[in-house]
Order: structure tokens, then sequence, then C-alpha cells
């Protein structure tokens, strides 16, 4: 009779896996180590392998993987990058005439650069607060904050310092002599440029380029405000903060570094604006009384004039010129999917006599979509991979405008101040993976208030 009336053997739901946060944590935790192992942006195509293993595990055992919001323009995006390079082979007016094999090297790192940070968001997106809280990777973006300023330091007082990485060494020196290669595997203070006068060393570590550490820093400077001022913290706390942010101002200038001032301008304005919208009007005072402190420290210290000097050399805006014609150029002659990657221009601005040679490797044939990320797209990827690019972020401000939390703010401005940067910074690989990583917080937000 017991057994007659036993409830029936009901089988086991399979068991919901959790996703680990220490993909995303050591990549933001330990980057000062890849940087140093000569890993650098290359860790991101090597976690998002176990990234997309643990999605997998996730979505196998029964718990739902999310999308983010407006992810369909994101993928129509994707699939134009993987349609360009079917399109290598074709030769815009104007650029030198290489064989389609010689770009498919620049082409695939774009592709699977571009796939990796994809599996970052999603994997940042679908974390929950026991898994990584949003308060934690806030720290974790204030902490590369801190970093930044510190190499900044490191490459204005120690401009020449580099070292040959782990990873350099096990390269064959045919490879890991070229230009590209070193970029990415050898760790270097600054980049040493003929600006203002003398050569100058302009802060690069731990981002490789001088203009990358100038878009991270306008990227993560947002994150440390917010983790100082965004929640409850000592006072003891927020007088580092302070004192960190002052000392950032030297390798900021030092940097010469003038879309990084702008790019600081917009964020300054956009915060104080969105909290005068909250109600918050003392942020308007608060941005002039801090206008007025900066012109003060430009105008008492030396750093008043190396800004000047930098703003009366313009040697660089000819070219600059010169490359935005030639990528709307080639975006008419293409307009619909690009040339699936960047163009070498045939010789100079001034002559198509004037090339490299092995005794000028800096001497003409400047890169056609190098000058920033919204020529790049137009070039590289037409008119359906920009509207699908700026579509997807901008769909993202739209969506999450209401977001007034310390967070919300914080991320909409990195998105924001990343549109204005796209006219000078391309953003492969860590600016866009701040980007994302912002986007995802955002996303996170609204999901935790629903």
């Amino acid at each position: 009779m017991t057994a007659l009336l036993a409830a029936p053997a009901v089988p086991h739901a399979p068991t919901r896996k959790a996703l680990p946060a220490w993909p995303l944590a050591g990549v933001l935790l330990l980057y000062p180590l890849w940087w140093a192992l000569g890993l650098g942006v290359l860790i991101f195509p090597l976690v998002a392998v176990p990234m997309a293993v643990l999605l997998l595990r996730a979505h196998v055992s029964g718990r739902p993987v999310r999308l983010p919001p407006g992810f369909a323009l994101w993928a129509v995006f994707l699939a134009t990058v993987l349609i360009g390079v079917a399109v290598l082979g074709a030769e815009p007016a104007g650029a030198v005439d290489e064989h389609a094999g010689s770009r498919i090297v620049g082409a695939a790192y774009r592709v699977i650069q571009y796939a990796a940070l994809t599996v970052l968001l999603v994997y940042a997106g679908n974390l929950g607060e026991a898994e990584l809280s949003r308060r934690r990777l806030v720290r974790l973006l204030a902490w590369l904050f801190a970093i930044t300023v510190a190499g900044g330091l490191l490459g204005v007082f120690a401009g020449h310092f580099e070292f040959t990485s782990p990873v350099e060494l096990l390269l064959p020196s045919h490879v890991r002599n070229k230009g590209f290669v070193q970029s990415l595997v050898h760790p270097y203070a600054a980049q040493i440029m003929d600006v203002v006068r003398d050569s100058h060393p302009r802060p690069a570590a731990p981002w490789g380029y001088t203009n990358t550490w100038g878009n991270n820093f306008c990227l993560l400077v947002v994150w440390f405000v917010a983790w100082a001022w965004g929640y409850p913290a000592q006072p003891r706390t927020r007088m580092l903060a302070l004192a960190c942010l002052a000392v950032s101002v030297v390798p900021v200038v030092h940097s010469l570094n003038r879309g990084l001032w702008i790019g600081l301008g917009v964020a300054a304005v956009y915060v104080a604006v969105r909290l005068a919208a909250a109600g918050r009007v003392w942020a308007i005072g608060g941005l002039a009384v801090a206008a007025a402190a900066l012109a003060a420290a430009l105008a008492l210290t030396p750093l008043g004039g190396v800004v000047g000097a930098r703003l009366d050399d313009g040697k660089s805006n000819g070219v600059r010129s010169f490359l935005m014609e030639r990528a709307v150029t080639g975006m008419a002659e293409s307009p619909v999917v690009g040339f699936g990657s960047t163009r070498t221009t045939m010789g100079g601005r001034n002559s198509i006599t004037v090339g490299e040679s092995a005794a000028c490797e800096r001497c003409g044939n400047f890169t056609v979509g190098g000058n920033g990320q919204l020529w790049q797209l137009l070039f590289a990827h037409g008119l359906v991979g920009t509207a699908s690019y700026l579509g997807f972020f901008t769909y993202g401000l739209w969506r999450f405008r209401r977001d007034r939390s310390p967070v919300g703010i914080a991320a909409s401005c990195a998105i924001f101040g990343g549109f204005a940067a796209m006219l000078w910074y391309n953003t492969l690989v860590t600016p866009l993976a701040f980007m994302f990583l912002a986007y995802a917080l955002l996303w996170r937000n609204e999901c935790e208030s629903r």
C-alpha cells in the first residue's frame, strides 16, 4: 500500500550553471601583467574562448543566455565585416596596388577582435550580481584608470623605458621585428614622436599607442569618479581619488594629445548637463569652478607652455585632412560594404612619389582609415557597416536615457564620448571593450530595475 501511494519518481532537472567572474575580472585586474607578458590586447581573443564555452554550458544547463538590446544592429555590422573579406582584392583610386593576401592578416585580426569583444559584451551582460556585481565591475574599471595614470607618469618620466616580453622572445625574429607585431607584443612606456620641436615621449603604457592611451583615459576616468563619488566611501578614499586626478594632469598635458583634451571637455560638459537635468544644478557651477582651477594651473605652472606649444603646432592637421578626404572618396567608390579593410595611400599628401624606404619608414604611404573609427567604418565597411555600428550604440543611448544612477550616467558618458572620439581615434581593441562594458552595465541596470 505504501508503495502504491508513493509519489512517482521525477527526473532531476539539470543544474543551472553559474557563470564565473574570473574570465572578465582576470582580464581587467591583471591587465598590467598581460601587457608585461606581451599579450596585451591579445588576451581578449584568448579569454573569449572560455567565455564562449561557459556561455554554451550555461545555455545547455537551462540558464537563459540573453543578448543585449539592439543586438540585431551589431549582428549586421559583424556580417558586413565578414562580407568585406571578399573584397580585399579591390583597389580604390590612389591606393598602393597589393595582392589581397597581403591584407588578409589585418582583416583577420579585426574579424577576430570584433568577435572576441562581442563575446565579452554578452558574457558581461549575463553575469549576475552574485557572480560579478556591478559595483565590483565599476571598481575594476576604476583600477584600470589608476593603471592608466601610472603608465602615463612612466611615459613622462621614463619615456625610453621598454623591454622584451616573453611572448616576443617566442616569436621568430622576422615576425617580431614587424611594426604591427611590435605594437602588440613589445611593452614600452611611450611613443617617441616629433610633435613640438624635438622628439618628445608621449605616454602609451599599457595601451600600446599614445592615441589609445588618451582614448582609454577618457573612457575610464568616468568610472574612477563613479567609484569614488557614486557609492558610499571613506573620506580618505575620496582624498586619494582627488590626489590621483590631480596627478593625472601631468601625463594628460605631456601627452600633447589634443583629442584627449577635447574628449575630457566633452565628458565634463555631458556629465554636468545630465546631473543638472536630474535636478543637481550645482553641477554646472562645479564645472565652472573646475574649468577656472584648470586655467589657473596652466597659467601658473610650466604645463601651460606645453599646451600652448602643442596648440600652435598643427603639422598633423594636413595629414588628417588628406586621409579624411581619401576615406570619403573611397566610400563613394564602394558605398555598400566598403573595401573590407584599410588601404595604403600611394605616396603622401603632396606627391605620389613620396613613399616608404629603408631610410625613412614613416615617409608617405599613409593608412586610409587609420586616423579615426568613423573614417575606418566608412572606408572599410561602407554605409551599411557604418550605419549598423553607429546605430547599435545610438540605440543604447536612447534606450537607457532615463538611467540617472551614477553607473548610468558614467556608462552613457563613456558611450557618448566614444562618438566624439571616433573623429580622431580608432576603437579596436581596448576602447571598444570599455564601450561594451559600459553598454553591459546599462543593460544590467535595466534588468535589475525590472
